[in-house]
């Protein structure tokens, strides 16, 4: 069972981390300090069974937070509170809450109440398997090209928006350019597989260029769409660089700082920026140098990791 917390207090995240681990509810797969990180596609990606999240947090609060994920996320969710207010413990259960629980947080109750949500998704996965059975015995009566055929264009869309997330530039210009390189380069690998020899840079925004202004578009426009894209981009590398610089200032240990900061940029940049932050000289400082062509190669790659794990946890689930 995999659970995600969203809390703005460290100390609440720690006690509910040592619970669900010392009783061996499951495991903890991420934490937030507020409701605008928690994302559909992140606790979807993260296999979240069970979410338990506060209601009031600075930003976006608890039931803000349940309201976005409505059609993003299908797992449980249990709220915790030190609101006693019975019109906003009935609006929790209006929109789906399976338990409310009252801090400060009592253990014998909060392990009450994991273990029988626990239950319900471990009794919903059963019926589920069950159901998935005799889909299987159905479809293998139907002709082979009745059937629906698992493409990974989907998977694709969803590792792309799930990895942009982690980087922090889920807004920016930028990611849709690096949306439209990815799904470019997972097409591209399936003619000639490049771990060890990736379309160059101009290969990459040319033709993705020509793709979005279609057959008709002349050099010139193509040329400037090239340059535009590559423009955006840029701009989103260093947005990101900025978003790792500031976790890593705020906290070295951050998870994932740990995992993309050293996989994406060149540590000695990051280090640099993270100076830069905790510096108070307010003199101008050159422009981050950043790797384009590192970080849009280790975008694919996580990318197409990401997508191969998703599609064979999904294979085994059937």
């Amino acid at each position: 069972m995999r659970f995600f917390i969203a809390d703005d207090d460290r100390a609440v995240r720690s006690i509910l981390r040592q619970i669900i681990e010392d009783e061996d509810l499951g495991e903890v797969a991420g934490e937030a300090e507020d409701g605008c990180q928690v994302e559909g596609h992140t606790l979807h990606f993260k296999k979240v069974d069970i979410l338990l999240i506060d209601l009031l947090m600075p930003v976006r609060d608890g039931i803000e937070t349940i309201r976005h994920l409505k059609d993003s996320y299908s797992g449980k969710i249990v709220m915790i509170s030190q609101v006693e207010a019975k019109e906003m413990v009935g609006e929790a259960y209006s929109l789906g809450i399976e338990y409310f629980i009252h801090k400060p947080i009592n253990r014998i109750e909060m392990i009450s109440v994991l273990r029988k949500v626990r239950e319900r998704v471990e009794l919903e996965n059963s019926i589920g398997d069950i159901q998935n059975s005799l889909s299987r015995l159905v479809n293998r009566n139907e002709p082979a090209n009745a059937r629906p055929q698992n493409k990974n264009g989907k998977s694709v869309k969803e590792t792309g928006t799930f990895l942009l997330s982690e980087l922090g530039i889920m807004g920016e210009s930028g990611a849709h350019d690096l949306m439209a390189i990815l799904q470019y380069l997972f097409e591209y690998e399936q003619a000639a597989p490049f771990e060890k020899n990736m379309p160059s840079l101009k290969q990459i925004f040319t033709n993705v260029a020509e793709r979005k202004l279609g057959a008709a578009a002349s050099q010139a426009d193509i040329n400037r769409e090239t340059k535009a894209s590559e423009q955006r981009i840029r701009r989103a590398i260093i947005h990101s660089l900025h978003h790792f610089a500031s976790l890593g200032t705020t906290d070295f240990s951050n998870p994932k700082f740990e995992n993309y900061a050293s996989k994406f940029f060149d540590f000695p940049v990051v280090s640099q920026k993270m100076k830069e932050m905790q510096s108070n000289d307010k003199r101008a400082v050159a422009p981050a140098r950043v790797n384009t062509k590192k970080f849009i190669h280790v975008f694919f790659l996580e990318a197409k990791y990401l997508s191969e794990n998703f599609r064979n946890g999904r294979e085994r689930s059937m």
